[in-house]
């Protein structure tokens, strides 16, 4: 088998990794990229290409979320992952468990471990990963590696996010609320809401936002009810899709290009959390991306008139 070859067959697992450190699309495909052309430099062939392609996927990701980390303190409103619609990962028998370590909520929690922490807990209780290849892969001894794992996991524990477990129910309820969304029916929406819902946005300063977290059923729902179906009006278009392992939507306007993704977290049969980016920083690995503000613009005029 080729360098190539055997690259392209551990590609996913290393993107998979990459991205659960950074939450970003664009920069866990550069890390890929990196690692393979350290690999095709390498004069020497490694024992164990997993574990070589691996170690230096997670080093080139430890360093970039390191510089990450500072742009991120002066981020501009709420920042959120980038969306991910699917991930190349894949393992039947735990696809709800990875679905699960990849969603918003997840990555999120994430962002408050250290950039070791953060490895050294994705490739331990996501992948599985033993403590000498882990150690191997950060440059510290298999001693302080189970020393991070143990902070991660405490620090992850008290607040990991739970989702629906009956993935059949949860798709279910948020087709009722995309339906209820699109006609604006308020008491339903607020019926499929739990009562301390949240709505956050991530705009990153570059297009219309909320100005902070929208909370409580009634505000959320009333919120919703008054934006979407202007949307509508113009033409603005929701297609339904599991959005980093959640229901969730893309927002498209009349030329199909992509306004927002939606993410819904799921729990005990209603809505949690709501979570849209809008920032076009973060949306263009999915395809040409609306311009939002002219958007907002001609759906303000479409709200006038109707009220005229």
């Amino acid at each position: 088998m080729s360098r190539i070859e055997e690259f392209e067959e551990l590609r996913s697992l290393l993107f998979s990794i990459a991205y659960r450190i950074l939450g970003s699309v664009s920069e866990a495909e550069d890390a890929v990229q990196e690692t393979w052309l350290r690999f095709d430099a390498s004069p020497t062939q490694p024992g164990s290409v997993k574990s070589y392609l691996s170690a230096v996927v997670t080093r080139i990701s430890i360093d970039v979320l390191r510089s990450a980390r500072v742009r991120r303190e002066e981020y501009v409103g709420p920042w959120l992952p980038e969306p991910l619609l699917t991930d190349p990962y894949e393992d039947p028998a735990r696809s709800a468990e990875l679905a699960d370590s990849v969603s918003m909520a997840a990555l999120i929690l994430l962002e408050r471990l250290s950039p070791l922490e953060r490895a050294v807990f994705v490739l331990r209780e996501v992948f599985a990963f033993d403590f000498p290849a882990i150690a191997s892969a950060v440059g510290r001894s298999e001693a302080a590696c189970r020393q991070l794992a143990v902070r991660a996991r405490r620090h992850m524990a008290a607040e990991r996010p739970r989702f629906e477990a009956d993935r059949q129910e949860r798709d279910e309820l948020a087709e009722r609320f995309f339906f209820a969304l699109r006609e604006g029916d308020v008491d339903c929406l607020r019926e499929l809401l739990a009562a301390d819902a949240q709505m956050v946005g991530d705009g990153g300063g570059k297009t219309p936002q909320l100005a902070r977290a929208v909370s409580g059923a009634d505000n959320v729902a009333r919120l919703l009810a008054s934006i979407i179906p202007t949307l509508v009006r113009v033409d603005v278009t929701l297609e339904a899709r599991e959005v980093n392992g959640q229901p969730g939507a893309i927002f498209r306007d009349r030329d199909e290009r992509v306004l927002t993704t939606w993410t819904l977290d799921v729990l005990d049969g209603q809505i949690q959390t709501i979570r849209s980016v809008t920032n076009p920083d973060k949306l263009g690995h999915l395809g040409p991306v609306a311009d939002a503000w002219a958007v907002s613009r001609e759906a303000n005029l479409a709200r006038r008139s109707t009220v005229d």
